[in-house]
Parts: structure tokens; sequence; C-alpha cells
């Protein structure tokens, strides 16, 4: 899934489902459910006669939805950080270190400039101005015009620049791992990003939140797009307002 203009969010793996969540939970009085049947969908498939597999008509009990519902609710959230999901992610080095600092619940393995020595790619951004009342961070509002093409003028000169110099190092035989030194923030990088469900929905409501930066917002978004398919209850209650 794209983000940004040359970021994206890939699902790699995925271990578990809303039915993982509920048996976590209901171990402890030593019980266990299964997948309950849609009878709707399975009417519908059979009057069209059309070939289909369990998986295609099965569906959480009533029972399990409240289930999840309440332990979101009260935030009992060990039974969520039972299912695991692996995603491919591309983002500017500045978002990944706000994303790194999600610790919890999360492991990450990152593309190393030690050893990869290909033309790295930069983010071009939208400017934005900083914000208003002294405050320390953010911003507020997009740069328009005369303005925003000026900004990105000065800017494709840094990353230019920096660029030359990066590769002109390496020419040189200069080790990788202290050529990068000189490439900026707005650099992409790449990494593996596993985390538990649970993990993935504080990561999201922290980062979808308007205080957040705008760029993290579009990753916790498309990041929610992927996983909500995965876990359809969980999800919906574990993002609730």
């Amino acid at each position: 899934m794209k983000v940004l203009d040359k970021g994206h969010v890939e699902l790699v793996d995925v271990m578990g489902s809303d039915l993982s969540v509920c048996n976590a939970a209901r171990v402890s009085f030593n019980n266990e459910t299964e997948w309950g049947i849609d009878e709707e969908a399975k009417e519908r498939l059979d009057a069209t006669e059309s070939h289909y597999t369990p998986e295609c008509i099965r569906k959480l009990k009533e029972k399990d939805v409240k289930l999840i519902r309440y332990l979101a609710k009260h935030n009992h959230w060990t039974p969520f950080a039972h299912p695991q999901i692996t995603l491919r992610v591309k983002a500017p080095i500045s978002i990944r270190t706000q994303m790194f600092k999600h610790k919890q619940g999360f492991v990450e393995n990152e593309v190393s400039r030690r050893y990869v020595t290909d033309e790295p790619d930069f983010y071009e951004p939208q400017w934005r101005f900083k914000p208003e009342d002294n405050a320390k961070q953010g911003s507020f509002g997009f740069v328009e015009g005369g303005d925003q093409v000026t900004s990105s003028i000065i800017y494709a000169r840094a990353i230019w620049n920096a660029t030359k110099t990066y590769n002109g190092l390496i020419a040189r035989g200069i080790a990788p791992e202290q050529a990068r030194f000189v490439l900026p923030q707005g650099m992409y990088t790449e990494w593996y990003w596993t985390g538990s469900l649970a993990a993935f929905a504080r990561f999201y409501k922290l980062r979808s939140d308007p205080h957040a930066q705008w760029e993290i917002q579009q990753y916790a978004e498309a990041i929610s797009e992927i996983i909500e398919p995965l876990f359809p209850v969980s999800w919906k209650h574990l993002t609730a307002e």
C-alpha cells in the first residue's frame, strides 16, 4: 500500500485471528470456542451453487463478539497480544524514528547502510507552516503557491548535494558505514516490523491522532487498512474512541 510519495506498507505475515483472541481469554476457565457459521452468506452461496470453503462462511459467534468488546473496553490487553502481524515498511528516517519509539510488543529489522550502497530515495514533502502560539512541535496548515515551490527548490538542492557527496565518498573507497553520515533525514529506509495486535492498536490510536505529525498519520491509516480486515472485531473495539 503506497504511503506519501515513495513510501509503502506491505503485509508480510500474520498469525492468529479474532478467534485466537477469544481462546486466549477463555483459557483462564479452561474453555475454548469455535467459529460460528454465517448463515446468510451460506444461503446466498448455496442459492447460486457457488463453490466455497468453510473459511468463506465462518463468523465469530455473538458471545465471542461480546467478549472481545468487553476485553477491549476494560483494557484486558493480554489476549490481544497473542496474534502477530509482520509488515514491511518504507518511510523517511525521521518518521521511522517516531515509529521505533513504540517498543512494547514490537521488534524491527532495518535495511543497513553499513552494507547497502544503492542510490537512496528521498521524501519530497508538501511544506507546512510552523505551529502557532509558540508551540514546540507540530505544524499549521500547508504552504501554497510560490513559497511551496521555492522551499522545494531549496530542499532539492540540499538533497542533490548530499547525494553527490555520498556517492563521491563511496567512489573514493570510504566505508559505507561512514559515508552514510552525510545522508539527510528525508532519506527513505525500509524495515520488517513485527508486533502484536495489541501493540499495533496502541500505535494506531496514538499516531492517527490529529496532534501527531501528518506524515506518521498517513502510515497509521495505511496500517489500519491492512490490519482491520484481518481482525475486524478486535480492531473495531481496540481502536474505538
